[in-house]
């Protein structure tokens, strides 16, 4: 079994590997989807009486929400990274104060639709620079 910080170690390295292999908003994006697979991996075992395998899969998912709230710049994102950062940071308490509870299933549905709400505003966001960055090489080709 995995310790607390070899797990958080290794989401630590998953994401900076994907921020280089992947343009940023792709890799929080991919992050997001990681954590709620895990959520929802972590809910079915704790159903089917596995707990141990749901708690490393509960540990998976908010050690990918702590990373992403380590590697918030607040010197450039301002209110937004500390939104995100208290965001991130409340959703991990929500997971880890509902694993063994009677209503953890609720608990985790709750906290994966707000992590797909996210996931969604960053696909928004993505595609808005993505089209943004298009117009604009169109243009230069046309001047």
């Amino acid at each position: 079994m995995m310790t607390q910080s070899s797990v958080a170690y290794r989401a630590n390295q998953a994401y900076r590997g994907a921020a280089i292999t992947v343009p940023p908003l792709k890799a929080v994006i991919m992050l997001l989807n990681g954590a709620i697979t895990f959520l929802q991996r972590s809910s079915q075992a704790q159903q089917a009486k596995r707990f141990e395998e749901g708690y490393e899969h509960l540990t998976r998912a908010t050690a990918i929400l702590r990373g992403l709230s380590h590697h918030l710049d607040s010197t450039h994102g301002g209110a937004m990274a500390e939104r995100l950062y208290q965001t991130y940071n409340s959703l991990i308490v929500a997971c880890l104060r509902s694993y063994g509870r009677p209503q953890a299933a609720e608990n985790y549905r709750r906290v994966i639709a707000s992590l797909s709400e996210l996931r969604e505003a960053w696909e928004f966001v993505d595609a808005a620079s993505a089209r943004n960055a298009r117009a604009g090489s169109s243009e230069s080709l046309v001047r």
